[in-house]
């Protein structure tokens, strides 16, 4: 319901500036910063959602939500396994500098700066991998380069907030698990990961709908075909005759983004619902 009222809002926000607006653009301080309101840079939102019911082409049978998508399936399935790649890299990173203080001191620096590399100046490096590597027999197809960008996004996420997790442990606690001359890895999957869970929840979140930015970007930026990101890019391409369509593309990624995010809540409600829970003292 709420996301419903949040969705009309911005509607209703996207319509007003639209009045408002200049139709051209405007500039603040010599810097072009107002963008323009004119209904080929900002169509209205009633012609948005009443081109999702056309066909994407003059012609076409099918209406354009449909091909859109097709378009996202292919994306999410790349996304959830960038997900699982930058999940398992995350916490896997978590755990080692958890383990070992120098391991944090030396890796925890390079984790934040690989952050400020930007995606599309990777994107190529890493697709010219396609053809070039072979892993016993199996040749690196150019798919698997667009979830390891996805990976690199989602990672980083879940690396610190699992490390904050791990370490959010209450002291009391790892002395009894002391105490009892538990190992390291017992402490680990016993207390260590029960207590992380709260911070290792809203990472996944953020990396989930981070997934879907990392393949969109790197459908984009490599030309890989059958994504919402190539979507993207060919109905810009037809935007000055219809800039309706390329709204249909946009609409399909947030979607997609929703619906990966939505699915790491509905993890954390199956896994957490047997959980107990604390009273308010």
């Amino acid at each position: 319901m709420l996301f419903c009222i949040a969705l009309f809002l911005v509607a209703c926000a996207w319509e007003l500036y639209k009045v408002v607006g200049p139709d051209d653009g405007g500039s603040v301080f010599g810097i072009t910063m107002i963008p323009k309101a004119s209904n080929r840079a900002m169509p209205h939102t009633w012609d948005m959602v009443q081109r999702l019911g056309q066909p994407e082409n003059r012609g076409g049978d099918d209406p354009i939500w449909v091909t859109v998508a097709g378009y996202s399936w292919y994306t999410f399935r790349l996304a959830l396994v960038g997900l699982v790649l930058g999940v398992a890299v995350g916490v896997g990173l978590a755990v080692l500098m958890a383990r070992f203080r120098f391991a944090e001191r030396g890796l925890l620096p390079w984790i934040i700066m690989s952050q400020t590399v930007p995606l599309i100046a990777l994107a190529p490096q890493v697709v010219s991998w396609s053809g070039r590597i072979d892993i016993f027999g199996w040749e690196w197809p150019r798919w698997a380069s667009v979830c390891v960008l996805a990976a690199f996004l989602a990672f980083f996420p879940v690396a610190v907030g699992t490390l904050r997790g791990l370490k959010s442990a209450p002291a009391a606690s790892l002395e009894l698990m002391d105490s009892y001359a538990a190992s390291w890895n017992r402490t680990l999957f016993k207390l260590r990961f029960p207590a992380a869970v709260p911070h290792i929840v809203p990472a996944l979140k953020l990396a989930a709908t981070l997934s879907v930015v990392g393949v969109v970007v790197a459908e984009i930026s490599t030309g890989i075909r059958g994504g919402i990101g190539r979507a993207v890019l060919s109905y810009q391409q037809a935007s000055t005759g219809d800039p309706t369509k390329v709204y249909a593309a946009v609409l399909g990624a947030a979607a997609l983004g929703l619906m990966l995010f939505g699915l790491v809540v509905l993890i954390d409600v199956l896994l957490m619902r047997n959980r107990p829970q604390e009273n308010a003292a």
